[in-house]
């Protein structure tokens, strides 16, 4: 049967039906230009969010190889101890039997004694003499030195018709002849590097008015904190929430002591984990990426470096996703493709199981252990991710502990080497505040028509021994 109906219903001139079904009393026409047919029908409506980007929280580096610790100061200073032996760089060849250590009256000092016995090298071909110490003069550093293999500088190794400036030498004992003393050596007092850095305070609010609060519109969402359910104008306040954790650790990685003028007075800045290991540490520019460049050799040679520093023997890698791929590949070649063939699992009660579970594998090289994983920071679209050529591609921390110094118990004390301050005294705990104010939403504090929730914290960085630590660029 067909259904009749005008093409342009007037006001009165349709009958609701009972039921819900099509009849010639009931039907709408949206067909004026202005509206769509489809209009009179109710939208299908998905309450769940898509998570279209995953899980986007970024924070949880710190947590896996560092602590937090309360001070109470406006600054945490600690101190560090500087090498054992004496050596110095940059040395020059100034006659026949002398060469010149470069003093400067304050960083470097000369602390070799007469009588004392050198190893010299020349870095740009590897030759090496012996030397005695005859004469030293501590005020300018210069050293009347006789080689035991030849007569003075000029000769086999000749060292003084072309005078090398860039000798390498370093103390490997002495000789004294019998019955002799040693009124002339010099006494050798330990000398350690101070390095501080300072707290910021980190805001955040989220606001809502009351009368937004009285329109509820519902919505099921997964959470990245592991919550799930309905929120309605709360939900903005998880989010603010899960991105102000975000910048607790972001601002610490990131951090950077203001050195330049024009800012306001209160600006100061803090020393983040990236601008502690370019001043402090070992950065390795283009290892990732490059097809010119021998992984393996390139990451030997990042090795030989920590021979030559603390030699901390596990240490994890944090790594953006080219340079993770890199590593992969590598260990891929070494290992037959099997990148954890031989792997070592110390730092997590050698439990494989609980590595893996980390996001971590493990290879050994030399005799180091490492431990690596991707780093999310380094790869998100909205940080540091999704750049051709990223500004930072990875970064290497020690694992362990470190002994320093604490001047507030008076003794030795065990510490991460990456470790975060925050204020907190017994009277209030400034590692992560949240309090609400206003009016609305339960808080009655002011006259503000509106719930204000307010987050703040105030914290720094530790990087203990970044000599240890190595940066991966572009």
């Amino acid at each position: 049967m067909a259904i009749t109906y005008s093409p342009t219903p007037f006001f009165g001139g349709i009958t609701p039906s009972q039921k819900q079904q099509a009849t010639g009393d009931n039907y709408m026409s949206f067909t004026d230009g202005t509206r769509d047919f489809a209009q009179q029908y109710l939208p299908e409506i998905y309450e769940a969010e898509v998570e279209r980007y995953g899980n986007r929280t970024l924070s949880g580096f710190l947590r896996m190889v560092g602590a937090e610790m309360p001070m109470t100061s406006d600054q945490v200073v600690w101190s560090e101890q500087n090498r054992l032996h004496i050596s110095y760089e940059n040395v020059s060849v100034t006659g026949a039997n002398e060469i010149t250590i470069p003093v400067n009256g304050g960083t470097i000092q000369n602390v070799v004694s007469p009588n004392d016995t050198l190893v010299a090298i020349n870095p740009s071909n590897g030759e090496e003499l012996k030397l005695f110490v005859s004469a030293s003069v501590i005020a300018t550093g210069v050293l009347t030195v006789f080689p035991y293999t030849q007569d003075d500088l000029q000769g086999t190794i000749d060292w003084l018709t072309t005078p090398v400036t860039d000798l390498k030498i370093f103390v490997y004992g002495s000789e004294y002849a019998k019955g002799s003393q040693t009124p002339n050596a010099v006494s050798v007092e330990p000398q350690f590097t101070q390095y501080d850095n300072k707290p910021i305070i980190i805001r955040n609010k989220y606001s809502v008015d009351g009368s937004d609060m009285a329109q509820i519109g519902w919505v099921e969402v997964a959470t990245e904190d592991g919550t799930s359910g309905y929120l309605w104008y709360l939900k903005a306040e998880s989010e603010t929430r899960l991105r102000f954790e975000d910048y607790l650790e972001m601002a610490v990685v990131e951090g950077e002591l203001y050195n330049a003028t024009g800012a306001p007075a209160s600006v100061e800045g803090t020393q983040g984990l990236f601008a502690a290991i370019k001043d402090r540490g070992n950065e390795v520019l283009g290892f990732s990426g490059n097809t010119s460049l021998d992984s393996l050799a390139a990451f030997d040679n990042i090795l030989k470096n920590l021979d030559t520093q603390g030699a901390i023997e596990e240490n994890m890698l944090f790594l953006g996703r080219q340079t993770s791929l890199d590593f992969d590949d590598m260990l891929a070649g070494l290992n037959g493709g099997n990148s954890g063939a031989g792997s070592a699992y110390g730092l997590f009660e050698n439990s494989e199981e609980m590595a893996l579970n980390l996001g971590f594998s493990g290879f050994r090289r030399g005799s180091y252990d490492f431990y690596k994983t991707d780093w999310k920071y380094l790869n998100d679209a909205s940080t540091r991710g999704g750049l051709d050529t990223p500004g930072i591609e990875g970064v290497l921390v020690p694992a362990g502990t470190s002994t320093v110094y604490d001047q507030i118990l008076g003794t030795n004390i065990r510490r991460p080497f990456l470790h975060t301050r925050y204020r907190a005294s017994q009277a209030d705990d400034r590692r992560m505040k949240n309090w609400v104010t206003g009016s609305a939403g339960g808080a009655y504090t002011s006259d503000l028509d509106a719930m204000e929730v307010h987050f703040l914290s105030e914290r720094c960085l530790v990087v203990q021994g970044a000599n240890n630590f190595v940066l991966f660029t572009a």
